[in-house]
């Protein structure tokens, strides 16, 4: 007997939302509650921006200052997402991992403008992390100024050797405990699984010695989507992989399919019981 998507719906709601990726998000939190919410970030949150943005011009030369800084944009990460009713799933397990994580080059994959606040919310406060930013944002005397003192990669895009260089020799000064976020993708994917991956994390990772420790974001795409601006309530979900140690006896190539495919084997689990859209077919036997 093959039971479809919208029979198994009726029968148990609960099993067809948690077993179909593409099924809408479920809210976390009332309709009205999401307005009252959503109100305050449009009236409160340009200010706490802007205090989180003069911080670094006020206190960035100060000792330890890069520590409690990045605790604080941790924390207006997670205002944010609770201001957006959106709640983040992450076990035990894997942030104790995060937490003694050392000696890496962090990767995760791009589904939407959420990804970074979410990895941000769900991070330890014994990890500490920083991204590349293309040279690009730094250009206005502002910026520059609060990334330098947020401990920002600043990267040229537009010429790959030197981008490289720049991200290479970064990552060989900071400390044990500090991790670049690297985005293999380049950009956000709208295709059901994985994008093609850029070699940048393994050539990094290959040339300092670091390992690679992926992580996997799932369902991000689905609360704010390309091309939308304000994300729908729901849950995200962050799994943190083991680490993958790049063999300088294999090629470059042979290294990025083995951190591609160990994401793509968790990011598509449960891929197979999917079938056009909402459609699941599961096979019972009927007494």
């Amino acid at each position: 007997m093959t039971i479809t998507g919208s029979q198994l719906a009726r029968r148990d709601p609960m099993t067809f939302q948690k077993s179909n990726d593409q099924a809408a998000p479920v809210p976390i939190d009332p309709a009205g509650l999401q307005i009252l919410k959503r109100t305050v970030m449009v009236l409160l949150g340009p200010l706490y921006f802007i205090f989180v943005a003069f911080v670094p011009l006020l206190c960035g030369e100060r000792r330890g200052f890069r520590g409690w800084y990045w605790r604080l944009v941790k924390r207006a990460c997670s205002r944010l997402l609770w201001l957006l009713s959106i709640q983040v799933d992450m076990s035990e397990i894997d942030r104790d991992t995060l937490a003694s994580d050392t000696g890496s080059v962090i990767v995760i994959n791009h589904r939407s403008h959420l990804d970074g606040f979410a990895l941000m919310h769900v991070l330890p406060d014994a990890k500490w992390i920083t991204f590349a930013a293309k040279k690009e944002l730094c250009d206005a005397a502002l910026l520059r100024r609060g990334f330098k003192g947020a401990g920002l990669v600043e990267i040229e895009r537009k010429n790959g050797a030197v981008a490289l260089e720049t991200l290479t020799k970064a990552v060989q000064m900071m400390p044990a405990r500090s991790s670049v976020v690297l985005f293999p993708e380049g950009t956000r994917t709208n295709s059901e699984s994985l994008g093609a991956f850029k070699a940048g994390a393994v050539l990094v990772a290959r040339t300092t010695g670091r390992t690679i420790r992926p992580i996997v974001i799932q369902a991000s795409d689905r609360l704010l989507p390309r091309g939308k601006f304000l994300p729908r309530s729901g849950t995200i979900r962050v799994k943190v992989l083991p680490p993958i140690l790049c063999d300088t006896t294999a090629t470059v190539d042979e290294d990025l399919a083995r951190l591609r495919g160990a994401m793509m084997a968790v990011f598509d689990k449960g891929a197979d019981a999917r079938r056009d859209g909402h459609v699941i077919k599961i096979d019972v036997e009927v007494a």
